[in-house]
């Protein structure tokens, strides 16, 4: 998802955003972290909490989850 000038849509704001990991991660420290602004998931490396943020539409984050579902790797 791409946001600034000339294409109509602002950056999410993350600094308020509830950033959280999978229960299976069970402290590793290589994981990601997920959490939602409006109808924007986020997704960033949990060791970088600073760092760049990915961002998916609702549609295409919950097409991620079922594919993930599906392939039974979850």
């Amino acid at each position: 998802m791409m946001w600034g000038e000339g294409c109509g849509m602002s950056a999410p704001d993350w600094s308020l955003a509830a950033w959280r990991k999978s229960t299976r991660s069970h402290g590793n420290t290589n994981c990601v972290e997920v959490a939602a602004s409006g109808a924007v998931i986020g997704v960033r490396d949990s060791k970088d909490a600073t760092g760049a943020v990915l961002g998916f539409t609702e549609s295409d984050w919950q097409t991620f989850i079922d594919t993930i579902k599906r392939s039974g790797r979850h």
